[in-house]
């Protein structure tokens, strides 16, 4: 018998965001993840997405300050 996935993997993001860096939460499903921090570059987390968590189901949310 051929076992088939009947759902996709979630990927959830948080981020943190400031001029210079960003600070990235990656947690799945399954496990709470990693932090790590990153230049100010949405294709560069793009590019880190696919090559880490391919075929996931992506959530994100970022931290809203008083100016943003």
């Amino acid at each position: 018998m051929k076992a088939e996935h009947t759902a996709s993997p979630k990927l959830f993001i948080g981020i943190d965001i400031h001029k210079r860096s960003w600070k990235v939460h990656c947690a799945t499903d399954l496990s709470s993840g990693r932090t790590f921090s990153m230049s100010p570059d949405p294709e560069g987390l793009r590019e880190h997405v696919e090559r880490h968590y391919p075929y996931h189901e992506v959530s994100t949310a970022y931290e809203a300050g008083c100016c943003g």
